[in-house]
């Protein structure tokens, strides 16, 4: 891969993770209650810890990030991506956040030459830019900028089974020094953001944890396939772009464990981050 970094031997395999990556620029405002000024603090520490948490610093980073649905899965080629501000209304200040990581025009091949031996059409787009569900939670993890970072679509079909399949095409990845992250958020009802009620999200979050850490892969798979029959489901996702990227990093994960990285309250709600495979960091809990 191509980061400018001495040639790294001895590669050890990466986990795959799946974040909340917050409320638009939610690091650099305060939002309204019942959030206040410190409600996003546990998942910006999150964040912060997640690279010394890591089994080795990854040489690549590819992002599955909830804002950006095409018709197959289209995946960034850009040697320096731009910005995509695609969040509306909040202080001018937010509209000049700059992320400068890099591109891997050579990741980018790879990973459309795996979906396409894995039968999975897949595209290239030279043009897009780094939208929040990208630059919001890297700023952070990496605020140096110094990891090359792709950017890989979800469908617009959003079928479960579909990105469980384009994970597991990727799974490859986690071998050859790629950090997989998909960017979503494990609450996103934005009609119910502030309305104090966490009952929906707490026992969707139940359930997600009950899945990711207590079954085995073949019966997680299912059941995240089956997402919608969970309890509370359409309550917390009446749309689930922003819970699809947890199919791909569960399809990456192969035959390997998952845990909770992080969970907490926010403003109410309930929201996680899950990882799939080693990892050092510790669990926030509840």
């Amino acid at each position: 891969m191509e980061t400018g970094d001495p040639i790294m031997t001895d590669v050890q395999r990466q986990p795959a993770i799946y974040v909340t990556h917050g409320a638009g620029p939610c690091f650099w405002i305060t939002l309204a209650e019942p959030f206040g000024p410190k409600a996003f603090d546990g998942l910006k520490s999150h964040f912060a810890g997640l690279l010394a948490g890591l089994p080795q610093r990854p040489r690549t980073i590819l992002v599955v990030s909830a804002h950006w649905e095409e018709r197959i899965p289209m995946v960034s080629t850009a040697a320096a991506p731009s910005m995509l501000y695609d969040y509306f209304g909040f202080p001018p200040h937010t509209y000049e956040l700059q992320y400068p990581a890099p591109g891997s025009p050579e990741l980018s091949r790879h990973v459309r030459d795996l979906l396409q031996r894995a039968g999975i059409e897949a595209g290239t787009d030279s043009h897009r830019g780094f939208d929040h569900g990208v630059f919001v939670p890297m700023t952070i993890i990496d605020p140096q900028a110094t990891i090359p970072v792709v950017m890989l679509s979800l469908c617009s079909d959003l079928d479960p089974a579909h990105h469980l399949a384009i994970g597991a095409a990727l799974a490859p990845l986690r071998d050859e020094g790629v950090l997989i992250i998909g960017s979503g958020s494990s609450f996103h009802n934005l009609r119910t953001y502030f309305n104090g009620d966490g009952s929906a999200s707490v026992e969707f979050d139940a359930w997600l944890h009950d899945t990711i850490n207590q079954t085995y892969p073949v019966v997680r798979n299912a059941r995240l396939v089956d997402w919608k029959n969970a309890p509370s489901a359409r309550a917390c996702h009446p749309r689930e772009d922003h819970l699809i990227p947890l199919m791909v990093i569960a399809g990456a994960a192969g035959s390997d464990p998952g845990r909770s990285s992080f969970r907490d309250l926010i403003g109410g709600k309930a929201y996680s981050c899950f990882s799939f495979g080693a990892w050092g960091s510790s669990d926030q809990v509840l």
